[in-house]
C-alpha cells in the first residue's frame, strides 16, 4: 500500500511530530503541502492529510493544497490529523471543513484524529504557553494506533473494490 502524509505544521513542530509517528506505522513520506504535486496525491493508496490549529482553521498551505487537487472518479482513501492548543469544538470540528472539501475532490475520508500540541498563540504567549508538554509520548501512542487502523481500513476498502 502507497501511503503519503501531508503535513503543515509550523510554530512549535508539533503536527509534525505526529505526522511522523504515523509515518512509521503506515511506511509513509512526510511531505510539506508546497513541496507535493497535487495531481500525483490521488495515485496514493492512502494519503493522511494534517495541519495544526491556528485561530479555529487548518493551515492556510493545507487548505490551499485541497483546493488545487482535481476530482478524482476514484475514491483514494484519506485521513486527517490535527494539533490544536485548545479543545475540538464539538460543532465546529477542525476536521469537518478539510473532510468536506476532500470528499468533494473524490476522496474516502476513513477517519479523523486530534490531540492538544503547545500553544503560545496571543494571550497564551504571554504566561509560558498552554499544553506545553503536548503531544507526549501518551498522544503519539494513540496516534500510532489511529495510523495502524486506518492502514488496515485501507487494505480492507481496497480489497473490497
Amino acid at each position: 500500500m502507497r501511503s503519503l502524509i501531508v503535513c503543515a505544521s509550523r510554530s512549535h513542530g508539533n503536527t509534525r511530530l505526529v505526522a511522523d509517528r504515523m509515518a512509521e506505522v503506515l511506511d509513509a513520506e512526510v511531505v510539506t503541502p508546497e513541496s507535493v504535486d497535487p495531481d500525483t496525491v490521488g495515485d496514493y493508496d492512502l494519503v493522511g492529510f494534517g495541519s495544526g490549529i491556528y485561530y479555529m482553521m487548518a493551515d492556510a498551505r493545507l487548505r490551499k493544497l485541497i483546493r488545487l487537487l482535481p476530482a478524482a472518479d476514484h475514491h483514494t482513501a484519506a485521513f486527517t490529523f490535527f494539533t490544536s492548543g485548545a479543545r475540538e469544538i464539538p460543532l465546529l470540528g477542525y476536521h469537518r471543513p478539510i473532510r468536506e472539501k476532500l470528499e468533494q475532490k473524490g476522496f474516502e475520508v476513513i477517519g479523523s484524529f486530534s490531540c492538544r500540541g503547545f500553544d503560545t498563540v496571543g494571550p497564551f504567549g504571554f504566561i509560558g504557553g498552554i499544553n506545553r508538554d503536548r503531544p507526549n509520548d501518551h498522544d503519539l501512542d494513540r496516534a500510532a494506533a489511529f495510523a495502524a487502523r486506518v492502514r488496515k481500513r485501507a487494505a480492507g476498502s481496497q480489497a473490497a473494490s
